[in-house]
């Protein structure tokens, strides 16, 4: 993968203060989708193939994806200082946030109006999965032009999302299935 060049390369405070940002605005989920606005929309420190090689790296490997795509980025960005800085970031907020209302909820669960709270979580859930399909829909307008990577990727969605099957099996099939179909595609 390309370095980024110097001159697009944050500091390691501008880097934190980006995560920071991306953890606030993003608690409940959505994080793929804000950290693509921020990190490739909004700052320009990544180009959008950097970013879907790092997001594709950091689902393959143990851990929560996100946090895995934000030391991927701050790794590019600025070395392990920089992997540090973004992941202190994208957790700082978050973990305030859970902390905070894991205690308000302990003490006043019982207390009437809970119900209200946990239909506002659900609502933040809902709100999630609109921005996760949405960056799913403008990443693959911009990157999804012939049938295979098409039908790839609508076979993926269908047997996790619809059919309910594993990740890891439907991995253990498509990314073999896929590499062969890229590379005979390749020879071409």
């Amino acid at each position: 993968m390309d370095s980024v060049p110097t001159q697009h390369r944050p500091s390691l405070a501008a880097l934190f203060l980006g995560f920071v940002r991306i953890g606030m605005m993003s608690f409940g989920g959505g994080l793929t989708a804000w950290i693509r606005r921020e990190v490739v929309l909004r700052r320009g420190w990544l180009d959008d193939q950097q970013f879907l090689s790092g997001y594709a790296l950091s689902q393959l490997v143990p851990g929560a994806s996100n946090v895995n795509l934000s030391v991927f980025i701050g790794a590019q960005l600025r070395g392990v200082p920089g992997a540090l800085a973004a992941v202190a970031g994208l957790t700082a907020v978050p973990i305030a946030i859970v902390l905070t209302v894991g205690t308000i909820y302990l003490h006043a669960h019982t207390m009437p109006g809970s119900a209200a709270f946990s239909t506002a979580l659900t609502g933040v859930g809902a709100v999630a999965i609109g921005l996760n399909l949405g960056t799913g829909i403008q990443l693959g307008r911009l990157h999804l032009h012939r049938i295979v990577p098409v039908a790839v990727t609508t076979i993926v969605a269908l047997g996790i999302g619809v059919l309910g099957f594993r990740l890891l099996h439907v991995l253990a099939v498509m990314l073999p299935v896929s590499l062969l179909l890229a590379w005979l595609g390749r020879r071409q």
